[in-house]
């Protein structure tokens, strides 16, 4: 019987803490998911570590936008990997392409060889590809331990024949990751049709602000005042993922 996996994309303290309440198995840790995510700083890497007592995975992306990164951006990431290396971090998240939309493996080698002996995941700059099949040959190839994709398509419901057929090429020789757009209802079908062991997904929800605002401060633009909202994750909804991957 295939056991099970899933990791929760944080971007806070809070999920970090709602990952460990619910049974995660480790965090993704990122910030500003409304860009697809960038490297989280010091102070949560550290807090995500000590509080959350589950395996802190830090996301490596210097900016938003693409994945092919210039030699300034690249010594970023690898001081960044450095650092929270020393924050106690237990693995990284990384994706480079080369303008053609192939694998940089140079680069993505480089970084696995500076984070040894943690794992490196392959993120789903993987879905940017030219070729799902031959990147997955490219990320293995460059000593990533796990590939995170939603089957090249905008979300893993839509890509899930697609993943069926990495997780069957991959063989083993490195874990395919479902995710991208999990939702909790659709986990147990995907869970049957993809095969996949691993699954990752963020499981948030919008908050609205407690915050009590004077009238005062409202101008003419009322609405650029209304972005006071948060994203939260309650560990009953990663609790519920969870058993309905597990019930495939």
């Amino acid at each position: 019987m295939r056991k099970i996996i899933f990791e929760l994309c944080a971007e806070s303290l809070q999920a970090c803490l709602a990952a460990r309440e619910g049974g995660a198995d480790r965090i993704e840790l990122c910030t500003a998911l409304s860009e697809g995510g960038l490297t989280p700083s010091h102070g949560l890497i550290r807090a995500a570590v000590k509080r959350s007592g589950l395996p802190v995975h830090v996301l490596l992306r210097p900016r938003s936008g693409d994945f092919h990164y210039t030699d300034d951006e690249f010594a970023v990431m690898c001081e960044d990997l450095i650092h929270a290396r020393s924050l106690g971090a237990s693995g990284f998240v990384v994706g480079i392409l080369h303008i053609d939309g192939t694998v940089d493996m140079e680069r993505t080698s480089e970084l696995v060889k500076l984070a040894a002996p943690l794992e490196v995941t392959f993120h789903r700059a993987f879905d940017y590809t030219a070729s799902l099949e031959q990147a997955l040959e490219d990320v293995i190839a460059s000593g990533c331990r796990r590939v995170l994709t939603s089957g090249g398509e905008p979300d893993v419901l839509a890509g899930a024949d697609r993943l069926m057929r990495l997780v069957e090429l991959a063989g083993g020789r490195i874990d395919v990751a479902a995710g991208g757009g999990l939702r909790i209802k659709d986990a147990t079908a995907l869970a049957r049709a993809t095969r996949a062991s691993h699954f990752h997904g963020s499981v948030r929800r919008s908050e609205a602000s407690k915050m009590q605002r004077d009238r005062h401060w409202v101008l003419e633009d009322a609405d650029s005042l209304d972005g006071t909202s948060r994203f939260v994750v309650d560990s009953d909804d990663v609790r519920t993922m969870i058993e309905n991957l597990r019930s495939a």
